[in-house]
């Protein structure tokens, strides 16, 4: 087992890996799942998170699955486009997951731990994946999670994406938002400023 690492020492074993989906609704057993993006993190010695590796891919919609037409609006996904370069659930996860896995053990952690803007309904939605396909090697922690909004709303007072990373001095794109890509990335610029800053607020009260 690699040495015990930086990060794996912060997060109690955890690896937080940020993820974004991008769906065709809100109720995880009817609705598609029709993107997913996840961030990989590293730390280093003086405890300074880093995004390091984003893998993605689009998602073919389940046999049954329902597209709310509200939703669709709002991501812009054409689930039928014929450019569009989908996987079937069981090989996007593995697509995602696989790598995930690796960082898992290369920085001497025991699993990942989802990171997300309501991650919630992010890890709802890769549960019901994941149990439809019926899926063995979740790197994911089934359960727990760490959530910006609870974060932002505690570090700077909003909890809305875009006006948590405006709060953060982060750039923020709307013509870019609702990509799986895109959101995760900003989430993971926000997950490491909300850490450093903590970081430094205790380094200075110890000081």
């Amino acid at each position: 087992m690699p040495e015990t690492t930086p990060i794996a020492r912060r997060f109690r074993g955890f690896l937080p890996v940020i993820v974004d989906v991008e769906t065709g609704g809100f109720e995880s057993r009817r609705h598609a799942l029709l993107e997913i993006a996840a961030v990989l993190l590293q730390m280093d010695a003086e405890g300074r998170l880093r995004p390091v590796r984003t893998v993605s891919t689009q998602v073919e919609p389940f046999a049954g699955a329902l597209l709310d037409p509200k939703s669709m609006e709002v991501n812009g996904i054409k689930p039928d486009h014929p450019l569009r370069a989908a996987r079937p659930e069981a090989e996007a996860l593995e697509h995602v997951f696989a790598p995930i896995r690796q960082a898992v053990r290369e920085s001497g952690c025991q699993r990942a731990i989802l990171v997300g803007h309501n991650a919630g309904f992010d890890l709802g939605f890769l549960n019901a994946a994941i149990a439809r396909c019926a899926y063995k090697r979740n790197p994911f922690h089934p359960f727990s999670c760490f959530d910006t909004v609870s974060l932002a709303g505690l570090a700077y007072g909003q909890t809305v994406l875009a006006r948590a990373l405006q709060a953060a001095g982060i750039d923020w794109d709307a013509a870019q938002a609702h990509s799986a890509v895109y959101d995760a990335e900003r989430t993971a610029e926000l997950f490491c400023t909300i850490v450093e800053r903590w970081q430094s607020l205790q380094q200075g009260a110890v000081t």
